[in-house]
Parts: structure tokens; sequence; C-alpha cells
């Protein structure tokens, strides 16, 4: 019997009220009618088809019941019946039944349940339930499976419109609350690796290059030898990797987690003033990285002496005896031992588990410290949503240095025994599908502009084994989408992630949908959104142009997020964490609204705008446009074009497309482009004043546009500094 910890006693009203839960079983029932004076002083909303689970029909047996049904319901009506009942001294709770759903979603009440409750024009008080397991696997539980049940009662929502919006961030806000302070957080990061190896021993590590294969307990047994080494030789907290994913970028990163070291994975196709920024900024003075791998790239600022430690003279230098000697010992002691012999949980919560950068896409890279809590929250938030049986795989492709990398590639997979085929590159779409289909992977996580090139090069077999299919970092265009349906029948889904939230913070799963038996539903899924909310996050929205304006959730704002993954600040940067921080909330700098079932979908960053002639004109709808007009040769799989603004004297800004189609007649293109635009009803200020003709679009290392890049040709061309 799952134990109910009950919140929020100070907000119940002392006159009758409207509640309004997100979910409901018969315990929770009891507890809030018992803080509402009990059985006499309530009654019960309850909806004639979404019937509610048998335990809470058990439990309203014999009480005082509103029954409506939706689809009849006239709202004046309701109010006036629902009025009645309180004048009457009863408090009036909402039953939400249970609709076709998935798993994780934050409510059970649908977008048209709370359009309709926000119609009664009463204010409500919302009530947060969170059901939550004590272990890593769905952790947010809406199976029945929960070990804890947080009932939290919220502050009355004041008079007025938009009441579902309204209930919705107080839910979410909420959650996020609750999520933080569950037993799970605080767990290392460490000791996650070690169970999860240990308990899943078995699972495979394959290394798509060389084909060689290393089971889990394998895996952890180098891992460990490669730690009590590092341990030696290290000086510093910090240790920079310089490795793609393989077998030798993931046993490097766990050997720095066990040796207490943090591991810094550094983009190894950085400028040099970059990887200087990097290294001035953490503080690192070793780096870990291969003889074999640092030859291909001979253009790479490499460090000099006996700065470089080799991973490959490293293994070799211990010995193959002392190696077996450890896979025996990871694979047969016993877990005290172990945890005495790394000190497993010495670090863990707040503690630094890993430092990254950012892309440096519009600027210098800045340092992002990702916590064990953070870490530890962002797969549970995933896996709390995401349906993987035992023996899934995972493509591992994106670079260690990229969050998704090195979050949900290396570490979600160890924490719950997924197996791993991993490829240092995400560029060679021929190989990734060829491994795709070999091994039959089920989860795989790309860019749209990746994705395009592996769809050309991909039969109608290559997806069979694929559940998920993930793409996140830049627009995923619809034509893009269509194709994958058409030749592969694959629905390729879009999420949102963040370098400071660890990354993901929203993403589209699996689907539901209304059935004879259940015409209510809550969705997974919608196109065009980077899909809900994970659980244990909060949103909030404000004004573009000043940040002490809230904005409606349903209107377009400025996205600011709360939750355990999201990070505290960038390293030794406190001029730019005092812009993005406020009350515990964090400024993405991205724009966007979020539905009443909690779908996020984007308009875009706020520095992807320019101002013409005072209207601000989003880049990213302007190059969607021209996207879908422009004819692409056979095969091409990049991107087409790039708007960016320039400086114009009459206008203040004016946008100019980079083209990597166009090279001549640009005056005719351009007239062409414009008239397209305005055939979409795409205004005629929107228009790019001019092309400029490039060889590619620049593009950085895990897909994304590089803005930085971008605007640098579009200066040189017009000659500006």
């Amino acid at each position: 019997m799952a134990r109910v910890y009950f919140n929020g006693k100070e907000n119940l009203s002392s006159t009758p009220s409207l509640y309004l839960p997100n979910r409901v079983n018969a315990a929770v029932l009891k507890e809030l009618e018992k803080a509402l004076g009990g059985a006499g002083h309530v009654a019960y909303m309850v909806e004639e088809v979404l019937a509610p689970e048998a335990g809470v029909v058990r439990f309203l047996k014999g009480r005082k019941i509103v029954s409506f049904n939706f689809r009849k319901a006239n709202s004046k009506v309701l109010r006036e019946q629902l009025l009645g009942h309180m004048n009457e001294g009863r408090h009036v709770v909402f039953v939400p039944g249970v609709p076709n759903r998935t798993k994780g979603c934050i409510s059970d009440v649908p977008m048209p349940f709370m359009m309709q409750l926000a119609a009664l024009h009463i204010s409500p008080i919302p009530v947060f339930v969170g059901m939550y397991r004590n272990d890593i696997w769905r952790m947010f539980c809406t199976d029945g499976t929960e070990d804890q049940v947080v009932v939290s009662v919220l502050p009355k929502l004041s008079p007025g419109p938009l009441t579902g919006e309204r209930v919705l961030e107080a839910w979410l806000e909420c959650s996020s609350e609750v999520y933080a302070e569950q037993p799970v957080m605080k767990m290392s990061v460490a000791r996650l690796l070690v169970e999860g190896l240990r308990r899943n021993g078995k699972s495979e590590l394959i290394d798509g290059m060389d084909g060689s294969r290393l089971p889990f307990y394998k895996v952890l047994g180098v891992a460990m030898a490669l730690a009590k080494e590092l341990k030696k030789i290290v000086p510093d907290k910090r240790l920079g990797i310089l490795l793609p994913p393989g077998k030798g970028g993931v046993i490097a990163n766990y050997a720095c987690i066990l040796a207490g070291i943090v591991p810094v994975n550094i983009n190894y196709t950085s400028s040099e003033p970059a990887f200087k920024s990097i290294v001035r900024q953490s503080g690192i003075t070793r780096f870990l990285s291969a003889r074999a791998f640092m030859s291909k790239l001979p253009q790479f600022p490499w460090p000099k002496g006996d700065a470089i430690i080799h991973l490959d003279k490293t293994l070799k230098g211990i010995g193959m005896p002392r190696i077996a000697a450890w896979v025996a010992f990871a694979r047969m002691a016993p877990m005290p031992l172990i945890s005495s012999r790394f000190n497993l949980d010495v670090y863990s919560g707040d503690d630094e588990a890993a430092l990254l950068f950012t892309s440096g896409s519009s600027g210098e890279p800045k340092g992002v410290s990702l916590s064990h809590r953070m870490i530890v929250a962002n797969v549970t938030q995933l896996l709390s949503k995401a349906y993987l049986p035992s023996g899934s795989k995972f493509l591992c492709s994106l670079p260690i240095f990229h969050s998704f990398g090195l979050t949900i590639s290396t570490m979600l997979p160890a924490f719950y025994g997924f197996g791993m085929v991993t490829y240092p590159s995400p560029l060679e779409a021929k190989k990734l599908n060829e491994l795709i289909e070999e091994h039959e992977i089920n989860l795989v996580v790309s860019t749209p502009t990746f994705a395009r090139s592996m769809l050309r090069r991909a039969s109608a077999a290559t997806y069979k084994s694929v559940k998920y299919f993930i793409v996140g970092a830049e627009k995923l265009q619809k034509v893009v989408a269509d194709e994958f349906q058409e030749k592969c029948g694959l629905t390729v889904l879009e999420g949102y992630g963040l370098t400071e939230t660890a990354p993901v913070c929203s993403v589209n799963l699996d689907d539901a949908c209304s059935t004879p038996e259940q015409p209510y539903f809550v969705p997974g899924r919608r196109f065009g959104s980077v899909g809900p909310i994970l659980p244990g996050m909060a949103v909030r929205l404000t004004d573009p142009d000043d940040d002490n304006v809230s904005v409606p959730l349903s209107e377009q704002g400025m996205i600011w997020f709360k939750g355990a993954n999201v990070f505290k600040g960038y390293i030794g940067r406190p001029d730019l964490n005092a812009g993005i921080f406020r009350d515990g909330w964090f400024k993405t700098g991205d724009l966007g609204k979020v539905d009443l079932n909690g779908f996020l979908t984007l308009g875009g960053r706020r520095s992807r705008f320019s101002k013409v002639a005072g209207e601000m004109v989003p880049h990213e709808v302007v190059e969607d446009a021209i996207e879908e007009y422009v004819e692409k040769p056979e095969g091409f799989t990049g991107r087409a074009v790039a708007v960016m603004g320039v400086p114009d004297a009459q206008k203040g800004e004016a946008l100019v497309l980079l083209s990597c189609l166009h090279s001549a007649n640009l005056p005719q293109a351009l007239d062409d482009i414009r008239s397209y635009m305005v055939s979409k009803g795409l205004p005629r200020l929107w228009c790019p004043r001019e092309i400029i003709p490039v060889e590619s679009i620049p593009a950085l290392p895990t897909g994304k546009m590089d803005l930085r890049g971008c605007q640098m040709l579009a200066n040189e061309a017009l000659g500006l500094q």
C-alpha cells in the first residue's frame, strides 16, 4: 500500500470551494475528504463517460455525486448546479476519470475538460497529485505501482479568464518542487552506474567501428581499472576528454565518475580560440585521448608534452592481468565492498558530475556544470514517459561533448541496462543505417538534417526495429516527417532540450487516441510541437521584451523553466547569470507557448528575430517557407538556406538570405521567393532584401546551424564589421 503525504492544508478554504486535482485514486480522495471535514461536507463532480478507476467508484458509493455529461452539459447550467451545492455548505471536488493516455502524463484531465472547467467561472483551488516510485525505473508513476503519493493543495486562483492555463501552470510548478524532493534525486551517478552495469551485466556495448562487443560487467571492470590509474596521475578535480562515441569514450567517462574526477568532454572540432577558452574556464591541465583518434585530427590544437594521457597506452600499462582482476571484482564483489573501494556516495546531489560547454553557435562557449541531481532527474524524467522494454538498444552516435550524447546516450543506458551501439560520427548515414538494421536498434536520436541524410540512404526495412526516432536541435519540417512515413512507415518524433537542462525538456513519444469504449484521451504526441513538458519540470512565460510581465501559457512568450534538471548558472559568468535567473526560474532565450495538455510549441530563439520597421520578424518562419519553395538537387540533404539580420539605415534591420542553391540571376530568384512568400500569407516586410550565395550553410557538429558562422558570412559579403 502506497503511503500518502498530504501538503498544503493551509490552502484549504474555510468556505465551500471547487477543488481541481490532476488525477486521483481512492486513497487521495479519502485524505482530501478527511481534510475537508468528512463526506457530509463534500460533493463529487463525476463525468458519466470518463469513468474513474474501480477503486474510486467504490469509494464514491453512497456519497453526494454531481453527475454530468461533457458532450451534453451546458456550462451555465452546470455552474448553477455546483454553486447550489456550495451554497448548501459543500465543497465540490472534481474527480478526473481515466482517459486513454500515455505513461508519465502530468494530468488525467483532457484539454476539452480543462476548457469547460475554466468556462464555469468559479475560481478553483488546484490540487496536484504526484505518484512516485523509490527507484529510477518510472519514478513518476501513472500505472498504479507507486510507493508514495503526494497530495498538494495549492493556493486558490484569483477570479479571471484563462483558468485552465493557470491551473496547469500551478500543477507544473508543484510537480517540479515535489519531484526535486524525491529520495532518488539524492543518489550519485557513480552508484547508479555501478548498480546498473552489474544488474545488467550481459547487456552489451557494441562498437560500430570494429564490431567488438563488451558485456557491461567488462565495461565496468575496465572502467574501474582506469579509474584507479587516473586517481594516481590526475592532480586536478577535472579532466578533459577528447574522444568520440565508442568504447573508449564511454569507458573514459565512467572511469572519471568512479574516480571522483569531473569529466570535461571537449568539442574536438573547436577552433583554437574556443579550445583555449574552454581550458581557461574549466581550469583543466590534463587531457585524455587516444593516439589513433588524434592522428585523424591533425588540425586540432592538441596540447603539448605530457598534458595528454593516452588511453590506449594507459590501458596497456595497466596490463591485462590487472584488468581481468578488476573485471572479476566488478562482477562478483559485494556492493558494500565496491562502494567502499570507490567512495560511490562521496559526491551526489548538487555536486558537479560533469562539465559541458555550449556549442558556441552565437558566441564564446559557456560552461554548464551538470550536477548528479540534474543527470539523475533527466534520465528518470525521460524514462517515466518512454516505454522501452528490457533488452532495448540505443544508437549512440551523437558526440559525448553534446549534452544528449552524455546524459541520454552514455549515462542512461548504463543505469537501465539498455544495449549501446556506438559510432563516432552522426554524419555517416549509410553506416548508421546498417548498424540500425543489423543490431535491431530501438532508439535513435538525431537532428532533422542528419535524419534526412539517413533517410536518403534507407530502405523500407531499415527502421523496422525502431520504436523511437527522435530529432531535435532544429525544427522538424513536415516534408521530412512525411518522407519518413511514406518510405519507411516511421513516425519521426520531435523533442526539445538545452545543455542547461541536462538536456531534455519535452518530447513527443507514444500517442493515445479515442476508442469506441473511451472517447476521451490525453494525447502523447502532436506534430508541430516539441512534445509535452517532462514530469518534474515547470514552465512559465513572460513578455519577450519585459521579464517582469507574465503572459498566459497559451500565448507566445519567453520560456522559463524550473526543475531538478535545470542548472544553477554558467561557471565563472556572474554577468550572464544575473540576467537569466529569477526566483529559481531559468530564462531559456527561446520563445514558445503551451497548450492545456502541456504540449510546448516553439516560436524560435529571441536572438533569431529581427526588428524590421518596428515589427519582430522570426527568421525560422521565413527559412521554413523558403526551404519548402526552393528546388533541391537529387541527393541534397543539408540546409539550403539561412536567414540573417543585418543593419538597415531606413528600417533598422533587414533580412538577407544565405543560399547554397542560388548562384546566378539573383534578382529574379529573389522576386520569385517574394511572390511565393506573399502567396503563403507572409507579410512582404518579411521578405529578404537580397540573396548571398554560399558554398554551404555552416553547421555545428551537433547538426545545429552555426549562427555565428552564418552571421560572419553575411557580414563579410556585405562589407560589415
